[in-house]
C-alpha cells in the first residue's frame, strides 16, 4: 500500500494522474490490473459516508470510466469494519433543497458504480451498515470476511428507512419479505447468516482474500440471484397481501401516530416494488420527508445524546480483573456480561448453585451475540467460580452486588478491602443505599464508587456511575472508562436519594399504584402509558423491574426525601412478602409465561388520555428537574439519555426535559398545579421550573 497522494497508483501517463490528492480513499492498482479502493475516513476511527467520501468516490469513478481497470474492489482500511453508514448529521443539517440535491447526487453516485461495464466486488468486514451496505449492493459482487460480521440497516431507529438505494436494492436481490424485514426492524445479520440470506456472495478467511478475488473477476463466484419464489413474493399480489401483516406488526412494535418511517417503508415497497425507477424517486421524497419530521429529528437527537454519554469517557480503561461477589440475578449477569467482553472474571456467592447458572447465562450471551465455537469457549474460561474469594487481593476492580442491607455490605467491606491491591477499585451496585454511608466502612473511602447496573444487565445500556463527596477522581474516571469499555453508556450522577433513573421512576410507578387502588384496571394504565409513547406500561415495568426492588426504592426515598410522594400501599408488601414479585418470580400484577406478560384488554373508562398520562408522567418530570436543581446530573441533555436508556422515555419525544420544553414549561407547571389541587402536595412543581 503506498500513500494516498500517489494518485490511484496508475501507471505514468494514466489519465488517473491527473485526480488530486485524495483525503478519504487509498487506492493501488495490482500487477493484474485490478484497481483496490480502500474506504478511509479521515480524523475517524470508524468509516461514514458523507459528500465528501462520496464526491472523491465521484472523481475515482471518472478515472476508472476512463482508464477502465480489469475490476474493482472497494474495501475498508478500518478495523472497525467496512462502513457504519451515511453522516446523519450531514443530512439533519441540510435544509429541503440542500438534502435533495445531495441524495440526488449519491444516488447518481452509486448508480454510475452500479453499471460500470467491469466486475466490481466489495469486500466487507466487521460492521456493514446503513450507507456502507447501500455501497456495497451496488457493487456486483459482495465478499464477507469472516469473523464479526454485521449487516443491516438501522436507519428506523432514527426514524427514517434507507435512502441511497437500499429499499430498492435489497428488495431486489434478496427474498424480498426478508429484506422488508431487515429493513423494518433494524436488526443485523451475522457471519454465515448473511451469506445464507444472498448478502454476501463468499465467505473466506483474510488469508484467501486474493484467491477469492480472483475467482470472482473470473467468474467463478456468481452473484445471488433472486429465485422464482422471490419473484413470486414481489409481486403485486403478494405485496399487497404481506403489507397487511407487516403493517399490524410495525403498529405493534412502533405505533405509526409516532414512528411513521416503518409505514412509510411498507407503502414505497407496496405502491412502487415492481418499478425500480419509481422506488428510487419516491425513496429519495419519501426520505427527505421523514428526516424533517419531529419523530426522526428526535430519534436523531438521541443518537447523539448517546455518542455525547460515549465522548465524556477521557481514561483508558485499564480494567482486566473483575471480581464479582453475589452470583444471584444481577450479579451474575454482571460477571456473564464482564466475561462476554473479554474480561477475567472470577464470581463468588455464598452458595454454588448461583455460580453455575451465570456460566449458563454466560453461554446463552454468547450464542445471542452469534460468537464462535472458539470464542464462546473463551468466554466462558474468562468467567472463573471463586467461592472463597481468593482472587479479590488480584482483581483490578471488585463488584460488590449483594442485597440492599447495609449492615451486610458494611461486614462485606470491612471483611475484604483488607485484601484489596493498591490501585483496586470497589464499586457497588447499590441501587438505592448513599454512597457516603457506604464509604463509612471503609478505611480509604476513595476507592469506592458506584457502578449501578439495570435489569437485564444484557439490554440494558445505561450504567449510573455514582460519586460521593470523598471519591478520588482517578476512581471515577476508571469507573466511567470501564463502563464504556464493556460496551455500556455511563452516566455520571452525584449520590442522591435514587440516584437519578430511579429517583425519577419510582413517582411514575408508585401514580400507577395510587390508580390501582383508585379502581382503575392495570391494563388501562399501562395502555395509558404506551398511548403517549412508552415501549411498556408502568404496572408492566413494575413487574420487570421487580416489586421487591420497587418497594425497597419506594422505602429508602420516603425515608430520605423531604417531598412527599404517592403513598405505598400495603397490598404492595403483601404481594412481596408472598412471593409475587413480578417476571422473576412468574407473578406479580400480571402473569407471566415464557418471558412475557399475560393480558387482558382494558376494560376501564377514564375521563381523558391526556388527563391519566399527565398524572402518571409529570410526577417523572417533576423529579427530573429536583436532580437538576440537586445537581445530580451535569446538565439536562446527559439526563435526557439517562432517562430514555433507563426507563425506556418515550424516545420519539427526544427525552423528559426535551419534551417538557417543546410542550411548554408553562403548561407543564399549570397542570402539575392542577394536579396538587386534586391530589395533594406529591405534585407541586419543583421550584426549578422556573430556572428553565
Amino acid at each position: 500500500m503506498t500513500n494516498v497522494a500517489d494518485m490511484l497508483q496508475a501507471r505514468r501517463g494514466n489519465r488517473h494522474e491527473d485526480q488530486g490528492d485524495l483525503r478519504h480513499w487509498r487506492t493501488h492498482r495490482d500487477e493484474n490490473a485490478l484497481l483496490w479502493l480502500y474506504l478511509d475516513k479521515e480524523d475517524s476511527s470508524a468509516n461514514t459516508l458523507d459528500a465528501a467520501v462520496l464526491e472523491e468516490f465521484s472523481t475515482i469513478l471518472d478515472g476508472v470510466e476512463a482508464d477502465r481497470p480489469k475490476a474493482v474492489i472497494i474495501r475498508s482500511k478500518k478495523r472497525a469494519g467496512f462502513c457504519v453508514g451515511a453522516d446523519i448529521a450531514q443530512f439533519a443539517e441540510a435544509d429541503a433543497s440542500e438534502l435533495g440535491e445531495a441524495l440526488q447526487r449519491g444516488h447518481g453516485i452509486l448508480d454510475r458504480l452500479e453499471q460500470l461495464p467491469l466486475p466490481t466486488i466489495a469486500v466487507v468486514h466487521g460492521h456493514c451498515l446503513g450507507g456502507g451496505l447501500e455501497l456495497a449492493l451496488a457493487c456486483d459482487l459482495r465478499i464477507g470476511l469472516k469473523g464479526a460480521l454485521e449487516m443491516g440497516f438501522p436507519e428506523i431507529m432514527l426514524g427514517l428507512h434507507p435512502g441511497l438505494g437500499g429499499t430498492f436494492r435489497l428488495t431486489g436481490l434478496i427474498n424480498p419479505i426478508k429484506a422488508m424485514t431487515l429493513m423494518l426492524t433494524g436488526k443485523s445479520v451475522h457471519n454465515e447468516k448473511a451469506k445464507r440470506d444472498g448478502l454476501v456472495d463468499a465467505m473466506v478467511e483474510e488469508r484467501h482474500l486474493t484467491n477469492a478475488v480472483a475467482a470472482a473477476v473470473a467468474g467463478e463466484i456468481r452473484p445471488h440471484r433472486t429465485s422464482v419464489i422471490d419473484k413470486i413474493l414481489g409481486s403485486a399480489a403478494v405485496r399487497s397481501l404481506a403489507a397487511g401483516r407487516m403493517r399490524a406488526q410495525a403498529e405493534r412494535q412502533a405505533p405509526a401516530k409516532h414512528y411513521p418511517a416503518p409505514s412509510a417503508l411498507i407503502d414505497l415497497w407496496v405502491d412502487y416494488g415492481g418499478s425500480r425507477k419509481r422506488m428510487q424517486k419516491a425513496e429519495i421524497e419519501s426520505f427527505a420527508e421523514l428526516i424533517d419530521s419531529d419523530t426522526s429529528k428526535n430519534l436523531v437527537r438521541v443518537f447523539f445524546l448517546r455518542e455525547g454519554l460515549k465522548r465524556q469517557v477521557s481514561a483508558e480503561n485499564r480494567i482486566e480483573h473483575v471480581h464479582v461477589i453475589g452470583a444471584g440475578a444481577m450479579g451474575g449477569d454482571i460477571a456473564a456480561w464482564c466475561a462476554l467482553k473479554g474480561l477475567r472474571v472470577t464470581l463468588s456467592d455464598v452458595k454454588k448453585e448461583p455460580i453455575a447458572a451465570a456460566s449458563k447465562t454466560l453461554a446463552a450471551l454468547c450464542r445471542a451475540k452469534h460468537l464462535s465455537s472458539a470464542e464462546c469457549r473463551a468466554a466462558i474460561d474468562r468467567l472463573i467460580a471463586d467461592p472463597d474469594q481468593r482472587a479479590v487481593s488480584q482483581a483490578d476492580l471488585v463488584i460488590e452486588v449483594a442485597p440492599e442491607e447495609a449492615e451486610l455490605k458494611e461486614k462485606i467491606y470491612r471483611a475484604i478491602e483488607p485484601q484489596l491491591k493498591q490501585g483496586a477499585i470497589l464499586a457497588s451496585n447499590t441501587s438505592s443505599l448513599p454512597l457516603s454511608q457506604l464509604a463509612s466502612y471503609l478505611e480509604a473511602p476513595e476507592r469506592l464508587v458506584g457502578i449501578h447496573f439495570f435489569n437485564p444487565v444484557s439490554k440494558m445500556l445505561i450504567v449510573e456511575v455514582v460519586t460521593h463527596d470523598d471519591v478520588a477522581e482517578q476512581t471515577t474516571e476508571h469507573a466511567l472508562a470501564f463502563t464504556a469499555a464493556i460496551g455500556k453508556l455511563p452516566v455520571a450522577v452525584q449520590s442522591y436519594p435514587g440516584f437519578l433513573v430511579n429517583r425519577a421512576l419510582t413517582p411514575y410507578l408508585l401514580e400507577a399504584m395510587t390508580l390501582l387502588d383508585e379502581g382503575v384496571d392495570k391494563a388501562t394504565i399501562d395502555r395509558c402509558a404506551v398511548d403517549f409513547g412508552m415501549p411498556m406500561g408502568p404496572v408492566e415495568l413494575a413487574d420487570q423491574v421487580g416489586l421487591d426492588i420497587c418497594l425497597h426504592v419506594a422505602d429508602v426515598l420516603e425515608k430520605l426525601l423531604d417531598k412527599p410522594m404517592a403513598p405505598i400501599p400495603d397490598w404492595l408488601r403483601e404481594k412481596v412478602e408472598g412471593g409475587d414479585l413480578g417476571k422473576k418470580s412468574g407473578r406479580g400484577f400480571y402473569e407471566w409465561k415464557k418471558g412475557k406478560a399475560v393480558k387482558d384488554k382494558a376494560t376501564s373508562q377514564v375521563d381523558s388520555d391526556t388527563q391519566m398520562s399527565d398524572r402518571l408522567l409529570l410526577p417523572l418530570l417533576n423529579a427530573c428537574v429536583e436532580c437538576l436543581r440537586e445537581g445530580v446530573v451535569a446538565d439536562a441533555e446527559q439526563l435526557d439519555a439517562a432517562i430514555i436508556f433507563g426507563t425506556g422515555f418515550a424516545p420519539f419525544r427526544g427525552g423528559p426535559m426535551h419534551y417538557a420544553k417543546t410542550r411548554g414549561v408553562s403548561d407543564i407547571v399549570e397542570q402539575l398545579n392542577a394536579l396538587a389541587e386534586q391530589h395533594g402536595e406529591r405534585f407541586l412543581p419543583d421550584a426549578y421550573w422556573k430556572d428553565l
